[in-house]
């Protein structure tokens, strides 16, 4: 297992068309490899934003005729890094959609693939409303896949305020976790930071977390700011507001040292909660 790893973020801002933002996101991953990242993500939605549901079940196709898989498997391939297409919008047969990420392997083979299990259901201040399970159907498995550097934990986005799921895959044998995102500004402001450094800090895990970013279909905004973050919470990289690429390097001897000085994934307790005065 190699103890080593140049990791990098891309950062785009996907519009309504697969096409164009396939050939964005395609020039982004090549600057990153050129660059000598090793293992490159995306963020979630990587080949489409828009807003609606009848728009998302006008463009979103089945695995087997979806444009980005191949597209992906083939930029693997020719750039020979380990490639996170962060999430696809997935017919799934009942007419619903699965929000999934795909990681591919260096020789373009689809080493894993996951589905989103949070859904973003929320109202924010100022109007600002999202019901994702409206058209997205939620997994019911988390996924660690083995790779050259150790156990890499997928989930999406919303899964970051769900710290169960990171502890799991981090005692599953994660080393790595990605959250490719697409985070609203206002929750990008007040959490995104603290929630990616929370996770690094309580699962002893180098974090990946590739963003959207800027003004998207109908006015949506994306906050931006790719990170990647040591197991001890520092932030190793923030790709700010911009399209473009972070980098940084990985000493993955870090995740044991980290897990040796606050061993807190082998402290579980059973505790009951005692509810008084209700």
């Amino acid at each position: 297992m190699k103890s080593s790893l140049k990791a990098a973020c891309v950062q785009v801002n996907a519009g309504p068309e697969i096409g164009p933002n396939l050939l964005a996101a395609g020039d982004l991953v090549r600057r990153a490899r050129d660059a000598g990242a090793d293992f490159i993500a995306m963020p979630e939605n990587v080949s489409l934003i828009v807003q609606g549901r009848a728009k998302v079940l006008e463009r979103v196709k089945p695995e087997a005729e979806h444009p980005a898989v191949p597209f992906f498997a083939d930029l693997a391939r020719e750039t020979g890094a380990w490639l996170l297409a962060g999430s696809l919008g997935i017919l799934l047969e009942e007419g619903r959609v699965a929000n999934r990420s795909y990681l591919f392997d260096s020789d373009g083979r689809i080493a894993a693939t996951y589905d989103k299990v949070h859904m973003f259901d929320v109202d924010l201040k100022g109007g600002e409303s999202y019901r994702e399970s409206a058209t997205f159907r939620p997994g019911d498995r988390a996924v660690v896949v083995n790779s050259p550097w150790g156990g890499v934990g997928l989930t999406i986005c919303y899964d970051v305020r769900f710290a169960y799921l990171y502890r799991a895959l981090a005692q599953a044998g994660a080393r790595i976790l990605t959250v490719p995102a697409a985070f609203t500004v206002p929750t990008g402001r007040a959490h995104w930071h603290v929630l990616l450094r929370a996770r690094a800090i309580e699962t002893g895990c180098f974090v990946i977390a590739p963003a959207q970013t800027g003004t998207h279909d109908q006015g949506r905004q994306t906050y931006g700011h790719s990170l990647i973050v040591s197991p001890w919470g520092e932030v190793l990289g923030d790709g700010g507001e911009e399209v473009g690429i972070t980098v940084a390097d990985l000493d993955l001897d870090r995740v044991e040292e980290a897990r040796r000085m606050v061993p807190a994934l082998t402290h579980d307790r059973e505790v009951a909660v005692e509810r008084i005065g209700f």
